[in-house]
């Protein structure tokens, strides 16, 4: 079968921060494997001259892109992105992010799932540099707001898990995308793929990991080189957006009592995110407490002018 006719219909979105180099190691690989794949590329800005490499790359490649004059962040990225390929006449979207690579075969089986299951909003086995498993699907716990595992299944019915999806490499139907509505707003980074997954299966359509299709991803390769994993210290918006966010989801989707107690189990986990940049760094710095008290200041704001908003929304309907 001709390279364009695998090919017809799809589209690889990604969201450039400062990383151009990136998508010339990871990006060309697979658009030159793949021909007649729609390609976007939106450029969130940074500085001139990382716009002005972003699209000379573009134009040699000949991929199309989306040049905002402001940093839009992932998910509305992700959104624009996604616009533009459906206007190149793409109708199945794979969403990848500039330090995740995939070879033109696994991404084509991600289309080819999507094409048989057009509400199933499917991610590869994404792995690390060094082989070991990055993301092969997780859960989040309705009852604190705290993630686990897909290797840990099942969980307790008291934890009331749900599955999601890493945004690092997801692909998805027009027809999935318009039913869940995209990304939401007001995320920036992280937390959002936590959202497009739940409102996926809130609009009937499902989650797969599929186990024949295999990414890589160098977590952190935007801000370092990524080649190997020795659980480094996380950078201020990992902090900050991982622990706001958290309670930005729970103020938009959960019942008032669950919202209540992931605002209280909020400092806890969020010394748990800390942690995941290890201990060490605190001998470095403190700047990660500054960064985690700022996360949850402005956290428990959202959480705060919800529960108004619901009490005055109560008080009318008694009236």
């Amino acid at each position: 079968m001709p390279e364009r006719a695998r090919f017809a219909g799809c589209a690889v979105i990604v969201v450039n921060y400062a990383s151009t180099a990136l998508l010339a190691q990871n990006l060309v690989r697979l658009t030159r494997a793949a021909e007649g794949l729609t390609v976007v590329v939106v450029d969130n800005r940074s500085t001139a001259s990382e716009r002005d490499a972003v699209t000379a790359l573009a134009a040699d490649e000949g991929w199309a892109t989306v040049l905002p004059e402001a940093n839009l962040g992932f998910g509305l990225g992700m959104n624009a992105g996604v616009a533009k390929a459906r206007e190149l006449g793409a109708q199945r979207f794979l969403l990848l992010n500039p330090d995740a690579s995939i070879d033109a075969a696994d991404a084509e089986r991600l289309f080819a799932r999507v094409a048989a299951e057009p509400l199933t909003l499917v991610s590869p086995r994404v792995l690390r540099p060094d082989g070991s498993t990055w993301f092969a699907g997780a859960d989040l716990s309705l009852a604190d707001g705290r993630m686990s595992s897909a290797v840990k299944r099942p969980q307790p019915p008291e934890r009331r898990a749900r599955p999601w999806l890493s945004g690092a490499c997801l692909c998805v139907s027009a027809e999935l995308w318009d039913a869940a509505g995209g990304f939401a707003d007001g995320y920036f980074l992280y937390w959002e793929d936590v959202e497009l997954s739940y409102r996926v299966l809130a609009a009937g359509g499902e989650l797969a990991v599929a186990p024949d299709a295999v990414a890589e991803h160098a977590e952190g390769g935007t801000q370092q080189s990524g080649e190997e994993h020795t659980s480094p210290a996380k950078s201020d918006g990992y902090y900050y957006y991982n622990i706001r966010n958290r309670l930005l989801f729970a103020a938009r989707n959960l019942g008032t009592d669950d919202l209540v107690e992931w605002r209280r189990t909020a400092t806890p986990v969020a010394w748990e995110i800390l942690l995941q940049g290890g201990r060490r760094q605190f001998l470095r710095s403190l700047r990660p407490f500054a960064t985690a008290v700022r996360g949850l200041r402005d956290g428990r704001r959202i959480v705060r002018d919800e529960l108004e908003r619901r009490t005055a929304g109560s008080g009318r309907n008694g009236s």
